[in-house]
């Protein structure tokens, strides 16, 4: 990372993590998993696979870790371990034999789960890291600024952010495929993820998406696929529970970043325009989706009725929530919070906003958009 960008706590604690077991720890790539590393295990012995040498030497040899590995070594670090897979089965090794816990770090698990690697058994856990979230930044945060730079620690802080965002969507995410091995068709992966940008917070019609990127439906799927497993993208399932209004079971797709999202649509999220609006909630899913990765553990999913009802997001069976970056809520802007509540399934209806003072319509809450970040981190949702 740059010396402008301040040195900021992750609410992801490498120490405490591996105390008892080895992880796996997964992001997108620059989400911070390598300045997490040197910042808080700084006498742990590191492999970095992104260093040419380092991955030469092991992917000839890589019986050699156990070589170099002395007494003192209890906590190892493997960056990029999705470049050598096979190194698994040497960690799996040292595991057993020696009680080694292992902190693998990786921007996707496709390769290891595709190529049929021994994933450790149960013997590692998963967590993730997504970009900076509210909680993290603290003093540092900035809505309009989150929405039009996205949070990724590079580029919010960057003196330039449209053009670390261009390479990031551009050329960079087309390296990450290549490198994935997922597909050689770079030009026509291309077009799709201008068109997959384009469908963001949406529910995806593959028909249409195939035809505007020109390629084989079976081919948008398997795209998909893999924005999936490099966890640019994840997908919120549909909530079915509701009884008087039948629901769509169809998934939305939301990418991991704003940021991202501006870019590879070609445009800026800036406030008064037709774009914030989604902007605002894909911001809005990523804080839910990182506080339920990093807190609670509570599913998310979204409620969409056949007659055109929809609440952006359910968390877990307690709450539903509507976003609307507008300054003012009228009636209708609430409206399916209250054709939900009719279904008395949850015990709380919010509508986060851009008003500036909270207040309740009946049993639906508005709530400023800080007060809502402020009483998710303080766990008042849970």
């Amino acid at each position: 990372m740059s010396e402008n960008i301040p040195y900021i706590e992750r609410l992801v604690d490498l120490n405490v993590l591996l105390k008892k077991k080895s992880h796996f720890l997964l992001g997108p790539r620059q989400t911070g998993k390598t300045f997490l590393i040197r910042h808080t295990l700084k006498n742990v012995r590191v492999y970095d696979l992104l260093d040419s040498e380092t991955f030469l030497s092991l992917s000839r040899a890589p019986g050699r870790i156990a070589e170099e590995l002395q007494p003192q070594d209890r906590i190892v670090a493997i960056d990029e371990i999705q470049r050598l897979p096979e190194l698994l089965n040497e960690v799996h090794r040292l595991i057993e034999t020696r009680g080694i816990r292992f902190l693998l770090t990786g921007s996707s698990a496709r390769k290891l789960r595709r190529g049929g690697i021994n994933l450790l058994g149960g013997r590692a856990r998963t967590r993730y890291l997504h970009p900076l979230t509210y909680k993290e930044l603290n003093e540092h945060f900035d809505l309009f600024l989150a929405i039009e730079r996205g949070t990724i620690p590079s580029i919010y802080f960057s003196d330039d952010p449209r053009a670390d965002l261009q390479a990031y969507a551009g050329s960079y995410l087309q390296q990450e495929i290549l490198a994935e091995g997922a597909t050689r068709n770079i030009p026509a992966f291309s077009r799709f993820l201008r068109v997959a940008a384009l469908c963001n917070a949406t529910r995806v019609n593959f028909t249409n998406v195939a035809n505007d990127a020109q390629v084989a439906r079976t081919t948008v799927y398997e795209y998909f696929e893999i924005l999936k497993d490099t966890l640019l993208l994840y997908e919120l399932p549909a909530w079915r529970k509701s009884k008087k209004r039948k629901a769509l079971v169809s998934s939305k797709f939301y990418f991991f970043d704003v940021g991202v999202v501006a870019a590879l649509q070609g445009r800026e999220f800036r406030a008064g325009t037709p774009e914030f609006g989604e902007a605002l909630e894909t911001y809005l899913m990523h804080e839910l989706n990182s506080f339920s990765d990093y807190i609670s553990g509570e599913p998310l999913s979204y409620w969409r009725s056949t007659s055109g009802f929809e609440v952006d997001v359910i968390i877990g069976d307690h709450t539903a929530l509507a976003v609307k970056a507008k300054k003012n809520i009228s009636p209708n802007d609430i409206k399916s919070l209250r054709m939900l509540a009719e279904e008395r399934k949850l015990k709380r209806y919010l509508c986060v906003s851009m008003e500036p003072r909270r207040r309740k319509v009946g049993n639906i809450d508005i709530l400023p958009y800080k007060d809502f970040l402020d009483l998710l981190w303080d766990k008042a949702y849970i």
